[in-house]
């Protein structure tokens, strides 16, 4: 998990928001890290409860996981 949000550091480091916005690529490694991100989160919460309580920003980590990827479907189903 820590790799991964090191890596969209990287990936993201020097842009700005309309150069992240026109860079496909960019967005799509991103998106990738956090679906890495998200479900070993998801998994450490049924795995290991105590553990997981320990993460004070687990919750909203989730949530924002959860609503990256379903607001995601929801957009691209509606360009196809």
């Amino acid at each position: 998990m820590r790799g991964a949000a090191l890596a969209i550091q990287s990936f993201t480091a020097g842009m700005d928001t309309d150069a992240y916005a026109g860079s496909d690529l960019v967005q799509a490694g991103v998106w990738r890290k956090f679906e890495i991100i998200g479900e070993p989160s998801n998994q450490l919460r049924k795995l290991d409860a105590l553990l997981a309580v320990r993460i004070a920003e687990l919750p909203q980590i989730l949530a924002f996981c959860d609503q990256l990827i379903h607001s995601y479907f929801a957009a691209k189903a509606r360009t196809f």
